[in-house]
């Protein structure tokens, strides 16, 4: 039976129609050549083309829940309007599925009543995996209508934490990015009692935090950079005597790991080993999707290819990590979907720390090519089959001529 808390009609655990769903969703998301990789050890030929497959890619148990249950909703309310407050994951192809099935999305400022204001009691409302700020989900609350929670579990963990620091003081130190949606939320939770936050996007950031909690230099300068990452009201000598590390789920985490080590260090240079305990915490709060993903891409790299192809959307973090990995070893091209291969001379990509699309030329070279894959947690797999055959016709194949 679907989980529910009857007085605010919150469903937390699915609505009760999973067998129901399974298959719309295999229709709209499975791929049958990837299934046929993962029968032959990730590893598929066809002519002079060998197709490696990182051994862990694509949709992760969150958001495999997130997208079910989206599903069930659809199929639990057929006359009711649906709304989800943003895009349920950073994928093009799954919120457009969503939209043809008339979930609409909300549009609006962030946490705002205004963002909320054509919604009536008799509306369902889906929470993203992402998450929703506290101040969104007390709104929802209050207007009463049905709410559909996908929020990850591995996201629900972080914020544990960053509330247990609120709690006790603690200025919570997020690695993430300010502007992204689960980074959002988690920081709304960082400020109960006395708690405050600041988002430091990578190492570099986290040395500026570092180097002023050692020697509060140049207070004008370090709020000014900062100033869209901070809590109201943030005071860096008074708020980072006391900190508390943690992450956006889909960070590099090698990098979060680092962070860490780095304030660690400032803390004991300025106040002493002995008085780390009471000042300093830290927990490992990437997912363990996002770390397999990471870690099997990796091994990919370690294997060698001639080229990595990485599947997602390009506002997915994770996948622009795991774009990060492999660009690193190999030439590296994150594409939206097999749509931006225009041809076997023609591709369109986003590349690492940029911003928009852009052109590459003579992108797959002739003759024999080790192709990597990979794609990121909100990646399903049809898209995936859709890319490999695509190159594959390229050079007048089909999914046919694969063998393992």
């Amino acid at each position: 039976m679907a989980n529910i808390d009857t007085e605010s009609r919150l469903y937390r655990k699915g609505l009760g129609l999973r067998a129901e769903v399974q298959e719309p969703l295999r229709k709209d998301y499975a791929g049958l050549v990837v299934d046929f990789a993962r029968e032959r050890n990730f590893k598929l030929v066809a002519g002079d083309l060998t197709f490696r497959l990182a051994k862990e890619f694509g949709f992760c148990y969150g958001v495999d829940r997130a997208v079910e249950y989206a599903y069930e909703a659809r199929a639990r309310f057929p006359g009711k309007r649906i709304f989800i407050t943003g895009e349920i994951i950073h994928n093009p192809y799954v919120n457009g599925r969503l939209s043809e099935m008339g979930i609409q999305f909300l549009d609006g400022p962030y946490g705002t009543d205004e963002k909320f204001a054509s919604i009536t009691t008799d509306d369902v409302v889906l929470l993203p995996a992402f998450g929703v700020s506290a101040g969104e989900l007390e709104i929802l609350r209050k207007k009463g209508m049905i709410l559909v929670d996908t929020t990850c579990g591995s996201v629900m963990n972080v914020w544990k934490n960053v509330d247990h620091y609120a709690r006790d003081g603690f200025t919570s130190v997020v690695h993430g990015k300010s502007g992204h949606e689960e980074t959002k939320a988690t920081v709304s939770r960082a400020t109960k009692g006395n708690g405050h936050y600041i988002v430091v996007h990578d190492l570099n950031e986290s040395e500026m935090v570092g180097d002023y909690i050692e020697t509060s230099h140049d207070r004008t300068r370090f709020m000014e950079f900062f100033s869209d990452a901070v809590s109201p009201g943030f005071d860096p000598d008074s708020h980072l005597t006391h900190i508390g590390l943690a992450n956006q789920t889909t960070m590099l985490s090698s990098e979060s790991l680092e962070i860490a080590e780095r304030l660690r260090q400032s803390m004991v240079r300025r106040f002493g080993e002995s008085e780390l305990e009471a000042r300093f915490r830290s927990f490992d709060t990437i997912c363990s999707a996002t770390q397999e993903r990471q870690d099997a891409v990796v091994e990919l790299c370690e294997e060698g290819v001639d080229l990595m192809l990485v599947i997602g959307g390009y506002n997915s973090s994770n996948t622009a990590h795991l774009a990060e990995i492999c660009s690193e070893k190999f030439p590296t091209f994150h594409i939206a979907d097999s749509l931006s291969m225009e041809s076997a001379v023609l591709i369109r990509h986003k590349p690492l720390h940029e911003q928009k699309e852009v052109e590459a030329t003579d992108w797959l070279p002739e003759g024999a090519l080790k192709i990597g894959v990979t794609a990121g947690a909100s990646t399903p797999d049809v898209k995936v089959d859709e890319v490999i055959e695509r190159v594959l016709a390229f050079r007048g194949l089909t999914r046919h001529d694969l063998t393992g």
